[in-house]
């Protein structure tokens, strides 16, 4: 069946294919149409949405606009929208890569990877979410910094931490040795009280983080890079055991990224970094 014969909604997916790959030689064409459909591929509502405009198209004169099926159609059609412009810019980001990933991007385990990223780019329900995995799939084709079953974790850390989290990470890979109480300042201004909603809710993303091995306290190491036991400081003066619990917005114990939430935020958050090298590039550092 020509193009012009296809349904509306199918051409979608035609051109998509077609235009992302239409400037390129043909080898890079096949490359790229590999990684479209794989994408396209993990997507579980593509075919369906696809069927139900047919169907639509077909029945439209019987339906009123206001149904549950032209609302549907219409939300998924936004979706559809976004994710062309992702995958476009995907592809200009490989191209600037250049020749040397098309080996890489066309792997069967790199495309599993597309595959579990776009599956997690489609529940997202935040364009900062989306942002994420389009930057870790670019970065995933063009550096191996850590292995692929690092990157799948990392696709999973973007399904499970909302943007709260990702808000603490930012704020402690820019200001390494930053104390709970900067961070909070940082990124929400006034401090609350102890025994309020916000601080209860920031407890629960530092032990989030903390406990999924992202971030952690500043530690002294040796040689080996073995952490070093801290040793309670002698005053010769029994003291009064304190009165109240630590504060949620301790202020005297640093915090740093460990070294897999550093790679978490490389392969995520380009514009982060990218901005950092940028300011110590002006300052001359």
């Amino acid at each position: 069946m020509a193009e012009s014969q296809l349904p509306d909604d199918r051409v979608i997916v035609e051109r998509l294919k077609k235009e992302l790959a239409k400037s390129e030689p043909s080898r890079r064409r096949r490359i790229v149409e590999k990684f479209v459909l794989a994408a396209l591929g993990s997507i579980p509502w593509i075919g369906g949405f696809l069927s139900a405009a047919y169907e639509y198209k077909a029945e439209e004169g019987t339906l009123q606009q206001d149904s549950l099926q032209t609302q549907w159609l219409e939300e998924h059609q936004e979706k559809i929208s976004a994710l062309r412009v992702t995958l476009a810019e995907i592809q200009s980001r490989f191209q600037s890569l250049g020749p040397e990933i098309e080996d890489r991007i066309q792997s069967q385990e790199y495309l599993n990877l597309v595959r579990k990223a776009f599956r997690t780019w489609d529940e997202a329900d935040t364009e900062e979410k989306r942002r994420y995995v389009a930057n870790l799939v670019t970065n995933a084709a063009g550096t191996r910094v850590c292995s692929d079953d690092v990157v799948r974790l990392f696709i999973d850390w973007i399904d499970l931490y909302h943007e709260a989290h990702f808000a603490v990470i930012r704020e402690i890979y820019q200001y390494p040795g930053s104390t709970k109480f900067d961070i909070w300042s940082a990124v929400y201004g006034d401090t609350p009280r102890e025994d309020s909603a916000e601080a209860d809710l920031y407890r629960l993303l530092i032990r989030d983080l903390s406990t999924g091995g992202v971030i952690r306290q500043e530690r002294d190491t040796n040689a080996l890079g073995q952490f070093l036991r801290r040793r309670p400081q002698k005053t010769g003066v029994r003291r009064q055991a304190p009165s109240t619990t630590e504060s949620a917005f301790e202020n005297t114990k640093p915090h740093v990224l460990t070294e897999l939430g550093k790679q978490f935020v490389h392969y995520t958050m380009n514009e982060v970094v990218t901005r950092l090298r940028e300011d110590a590039e002006r300052s001359g550092g």
